[in-house]
């Protein structure tokens, strides 16, 4: 017992950072209130949740105004864009759904709908994390999130699947649970996507810049 309870045994060390990600739960959704800092808010939480999953987290609360600020512009811009495109997205929905008309039009434009709506949850699972990493211009991370999600589908499904059961698990069984909400998702989604970030971190970028200049500008 005692040894399970020392703070560098892995059970307490994740307990820990469960904890932790409670706290950064509760710091995202209060810097998400404006909505329209959102985008920042996940950035900030993701850039955390990160150095979590690499036990490289230091002050948790620091680091997060640290990158909150620091990518503030560039997130919110991001943002913007996924929400003006969310919002499309569920228009769209609406009006195939209600149209369901057994015709080339609605079978052609629900096949496009559901495509584009499969490449939009899979950039937004990738962007935010991407832009907590890396610096890079907002075209590039959008294309590399897109590129990165359909390259490690695996990853790409146990994400949408760790979202998708919190979201169960509030509106169904538990609402409490929201407690832990994005925070929790974040921390998890994390572990899959550390050895993934690792794979394009600059030494590979380096290397791809001296055969061709241009192909650096599109790697993360």
């Amino acid at each position: 017992m005692h040894t399970l309870l020392q703070p560098d045994n892995p059970v307490m060390s994740f307990i820990t950072r469960i904890t932790y990600s409670v706290y950064l739960n509760i710091l995202w959704f209060i810097c998400c209130i404006p909505i329209v800092t959102a985008g920042a808010s996940t950035t900030a939480l993701f850039y955390v949740t990160l150095k979590m999953a690499d036990n490289e987290e230091g002050n948790i609360t620091r680091q997060f105004f640290h990158a909150f600020r620091g990518n503030f512009r560039q997130s919110t811009r991001v943002w913007l864009i996924m929400l003006a495109v969310g919002i499309a997205l569920l228009f769209d929905g609406y009006v195939f759904y209600h149209m369901r008309f057994e015709n080339a039009f609605w079978t052609i434009g629900t096949a496009i709908f559901i495509v584009a709506a499969a490449a939009y949850l899979i950039v937004s699972m990738y962007i935010f994390p991407l832009m907590a990493r890396f610096e890079n211009t907002t075209r590039a991370m959008f294309l590399n999130s897109i590129v990165i999600g359909m390259r490690f589908l695996l990853c790409t499904a146990m994400m949408a699947v760790i979202y998708f059961a919190m979201l169960v698990i509030i509106i169904r069984f538990f609402t409490p649970a929201v407690i832990f909400g994005e925070g929790f998702c974040a921390f998890l989604c994390s572990f899959l996507l550390t050895g993934i970030l690792k794979r394009c971190e600059p030494p590979a970028a380096e290397e791809a810049s001296e055969e061709d200049p241009e192909l650096n500008k599109e790697l993360a």
